[in-house]
Parts: structure tokens; sequence; C-alpha cells
């Protein structure tokens, strides 16, 4: 049966996440440096311990990345004798600081040229654990659907995304594909929702998770040969 739909991850699949995380991550210790100045210079490891109690408590909240990050600042705030009102407030300045930071990223190079080729012929759509918005990045008209492990409660590679996807675009598992650089989140999730897959790897990695993907690109401008090869 033809493709019909596109499923694509984003982070370290439409862009290198890492430099963006770190650049996000400076942007809001600096950030909280000038406007939270009883917190003083926060280790980052501080605020990983923090994280550790939360995600120990609430382990959902590992879905839930905003929400996450939202708590971390305030705790981390309370913990350094803000007022509860102003503890709130701060943390989600700062939070919205750290968001406007992490969405400044550099796609690669072929981004936009692959998308526009596919969504001629596809339907094209978001899966992501992340918190990035395709409407920040100047995406959104690619995309029919962009569905979040935020929003679903679940992530990747649960089999619900994969199948929320399913019935957003209105098609069977045997008609999707899902493009991604994760081995088990993307490959093997998808793989077990039954959907066909195809592994980003930029970096020519040696295959190491279970069964390998149903096609492999180093590029994602080798995205519309492959899937032309498989009409």
């Amino acid at each position: 049966m033809s493709i019909r739909l596109i499923t694509f991850d984003l982070d370290d699949t439409l862009w290198d996440v890492a430099p963006v995380m770190h650049s996000a991550e400076a942007t809001l210790r600096e950030w909280l440096g000038e406007h939270a100045a009883q917190l003083g210079p926060v280790p980052v490891e501080h605020l990983w311990a923090i994280r550790a109690r939360l995600l120990n408590a609430e382990p959902a909240l590992k879905h839930r990345l905003s929400e996450l990050r939202r708590r971390i600042l305030h705790l981390a705030l309370q913990e350094a004798d803000y007022p509860e009102v102003e503890a709130k407030q701060l943390a989600e300045a700062g939070f919205q600081v750290y968001l406007a930071a992490r969405h400044q990223v550099t796609l690669f190079p072929d981004v936009h040229t692959t998308l526009e080729q596919l969504a001629n012929h596809y339907q094209l759509g978001v899966i992501t654990n992340g918190n990035a918005d395709v409407r920040r990045l100047g995406l959104a008209d690619y995309f029919q659907f962009a569905l979040c492990a935020e929003e679903l409660g679940v992530g990747k590679p649960d089999p619900l995304p994969f199948q929320r996807a399913l019935k957003h675009a209105g098609v069977a598992a045997s008609q999707a594909v899902h493009i991604g650089d994760h081995p088990e989140d993307d490959i093997c999730g998808a793989r077990a929702a039954g959907l066909r897959s195809i592994w980003f790897n930029p970096l020519a990695k040696d295959w190491s998770g279970g069964e390998p993907a149903h096609g492999e690109v180093r590029r994602l401008g080798e995205l519309p040969a492959l899937l032309a090869s498989w009409r």
C-alpha cells in the first residue's frame, strides 16, 4: 500500500538540539542572575537535583517538559526564600525566556526544500517528545498537525502518539512512515504501532537497537527519493 502520511520527529531530526539547549540554559541562568539575585549563581547540579525530586514524586512529568521546567524554577525560587506570588511570577517569566531561547534553532540545510517537496505529495505531521512548537519556527505551513507528549500525557515509544497521528490523517498504519533519530523512541515506537520507519542517521552510527528501520538516510534531502522507491 502506498505511503500517504509522513510524521517527523523534531529535535535532532530537523536540527541539532544540543547547542540549542546549552544556549537556552545559559540564557536562563543569565536572566536569573539579573532578575532573581537571591538565587545567587545556580549550579546546574542543584536544578537537576530539584528535577529528580519532582520526577520521583510525579513520574508523569517526564512527558510534560514545559510544566516540569516551570516547577523546577518555582521550587528553586521558593527555596531561595522568595514569597510565593513573586516566586510564581519569576518562574513563569524565566520559563518564557528559556522557551524563546529554546526556539532559536538552526535548521539542517535541506529542511525547507525537503518539507516543501514532500508536502506536495503526502500529508505531513509532527510527533515529538519535546516542547518545540513548529509555529514558532516558521514550519507550521508544512504540517497538517503536530502532536507533543506534553499535550498527550504520554510520549514515544508508546503507541498512542502514533495512533493519534493516524487518526488525524485518516490513514491506516500501513500507509504511514515515521522519520526520527532515536532508535527506541522513533524507530521501535513506530514499528510497534505498525508504521514503517526511517532512521535519520547523519553521523553514520552503527545500528544498536532491535529490529532495524525500514530505511535510513544521512540527510533529509535523501527522503524524497527513498520514499519514491517504495511506491
